[in-house]
């Protein structure tokens, strides 16, 4: 196993490509191995493509999202998991909680990626966030010794939503993703269900490039992605 691993959670199967799928790909193309989790496939809130087609059924969606959010993350290099918890609503039971919890103690992530905890258009980011939060501080036990396995605390970042002003998002940490960007491309090709969003974030890409190049003063990033940390990041000196 890497050293350094990555998990990314979803509330649906599509949701990671667009937010940080070059942050991903970067991430393997250094050493590093992802996993993408989506709680659900976003089959009935997120699916409208799919279901102009006649005869259309919630169970031929479900394959064929899962079919495309494993090409996808094929394209970054990691690995694509499906919780199949369903959406509109997403339900935050206990039960997949602790299924979440238990994924993170086995795989150990180093980071850990998600959506924000505010999100006034979309019902299911929100509870995404919750049970991430949750799992995770189940997995660390809080940080001291438990009855249970646990497994070291991870970084924790919240991606970019569709609205980042009306989500309380703040940026504190940029992705440069210009060598990965065709990566990311190619993997928001492949959600033919929701083709109107790859334009949308091949804009934001480039948005964030350009206040990514007035940060730095590196002329070299050309497309970036935006996070924002949630646990302070520990350092011997500045």
């Amino acid at each position: 196993m890497a050293e350094k691993r990555m998990l990314v959670v979803g509330a649906h199967s599509a949701d990671f490509v667009w937010r940080s799928a070059g942050a991903v790909a970067t991430f393997v193309r250094e050493g590093g191995e992802a996993l993408v989790v989506a709680l659900s496939y976003g089959e009935r809130g997120e699916s409208g493509e799919l279901w102009k087609q006649e005869g259309q059924t919630e169970e031929n969606v479900k394959k064929i999202r899962h079919g495309e959010a494993e090409r996808a993350s094929q394209h970054l290099g990691a690995s694509f998991q499906a919780f199949d918890l369903g959406d509109y609503p997403l339900l935050p039971t206990h039960d997949a909680v602790l299924q979440l919890a238990d994924l993170m103690r086995e795989y150990a992530p180093t980071v850990v990626l998600t959506h924000p905890d505010k999100d006034p258009f979309n019902p299911d980011h929100p509870v995404a966030h919750q049970m991430v939060q949750q799992a995770r501080l189940m997995t660390s036990g809080a940080g001291v010794e438990s009855a249970f396995k646990t497994a070291p605390p991870s970084e924790f970042l919240v991606f970019e939503p569709h609205q980042p002003e009306l989500c309380g998002f703040v940026p504190t940490v940029f992705v440069d993703i210009t060598e990965a960007f065709e990566q990311k491309k190619a993997a928001m090709a492949e959600m033919k269900a929701q083709q109107y969003l790859q334009s949308y974030y091949a804009e934001r890409a480039e948005h964030r490039g350009n206040h990514a190049r007035k940060a730095t003063g590196n002329k070299d990033i050309r497309q970036a992605e935006a996070f924002q940390r949630l646990i302070p990041q520990v350092v011997r000196s500045l």
